[in-house]
């Protein structure tokens, strides 16, 4: 199966800081260009952390609370927090490890890899581990960008033809605004769920209605329920 990459959607001019940048310059750079997040690199271009907002923000929060208690008293979320309220370099600052994907990963995997860590950007990485961009939810989005005739060729051609070995013909596939439905009887029934799965995987598919059914099953044909895909998951809408 066919997936674009994370090197095909990614920025590859990368906003990035080190270790000793001063506080105020990050904050600067965040608002100079309008990001939320900047990774850390060493000296070699490797990610050894991110700064984000909520990083910054934990100091103007720290200045306008309560009176500190002794850090002996802390819990050690607590102290992390502390930290990152008196630090004045992005290597105090930096959240770490850094959460990356790699330029040759699938969009997919950048995907679900936002939605596990519930983050808005990931740095992209080379095959040396060397920063090389940045992947954002929006770039990722234009996946969903694919015309519905292209998503239906891609279901007959790498599905139905080159999973299945079947006839482009062997099921009825209709796509509507990235909805693929599926109808038909094939001859055995384990095809059913292999060409649903398969079919969620394609770039640009927000859900798969199976509605396909196989004859050769001991517990006789039934249709498959119909199966959204990850890549459509609700955080993603809110954009």
């Amino acid at each position: 199966m066919k997936h674009r990459k994370v090197g095909n959607v990614m920025t590859s001019d990368v906003v990035r800081v080190r270790e000793a940048t001063p506080f105020k310059q990050v904050a600067a750079l965040l608002a100079q260009h309008r990001i939320s997040g900047v990774p850390v690199v060493d000296d070699d271009e490797k990610v050894v952390g991110v700064v984000s907002e909520s990083d910054l923000m934990a100091r103007q929060a720290r200045k306008e609370g309560s009176a500190p208690r002794r850090r002996l008293l802390l819990g050690p979320a607590a102290r992390r927090v502390v930290a990152k309220a008196e630090a004045l370099t992005a290597g105090r600052l930096m959240s770490t490890p850094p959460v990356t994907v790699h330029a040759d990963d699938s969009i997919a995997l950048s995907v679900r890899t936002m939605a596990e860590h519930r983050v808005e950007r990931l740095p992209v990485l080379d095959e040396e581990e060397r920063l090389v961009g940045i992947v954002t939810r929006r770039d990722v989005l234009r996946v969903f960008l694919r015309p519905d005739a292209d998503i239906r060729e891609d279901v007959i051609q790498e599905v139905l033809v080159g999973t299945l070995l079947l006839s482009p013909l062997a099921a009825d596939v209709k796509v509507s605004d990235g909805i693929v439905t599926l109808e038909g009887t094939l001859e055995r029934e384990s095809d059913v769920s292999v060409a649903g799965n398969a079919i969620a995987r394609i770039d640009g598919v927000v859900a798969v209605d199976n509605r396909l059914a196989g004859r050769l099953d001991e517990s006789g044909p039934r249709s498959v329920p119909s199966a959204t895909h990850g890549v459509a998951d609700s955080w993603l809408h809110k954009l």
